[in-house]
């Protein structure tokens, strides 16, 4: 499963909010609600998010292996 963890670390080490998010870089509501129930992204919205916190794909998602 693809964890968004990382990219929770990355705005507190950033100093970002999600309102900062929304108001100044124009990320909608639904994106920080599909990020904080580690939903689906598009990879062109990982390219998004890694430009906007100046990061690379590990800041912002990982793969932990599904429990069996």
């Amino acid at each position: 499963m693809i964890s968004y963890a990382p990219f929770w670390a990355t705005l507190k080490e950033k100093n970002i909010s999600t309102y900062q998010l929304v108001t100044e870089y124009h990320i909608s509501r639904s994106l920080i609600d599909k990020l904080k129930h580690d939903k689906g992204l598009t990879t062109s919205t990982l390219n998004e998010l890694c430009k906007i916190l100046h990061c690379q794909l590990n800041g912002i998602a990982e793969y932990i292996e599904d429990k069996e």
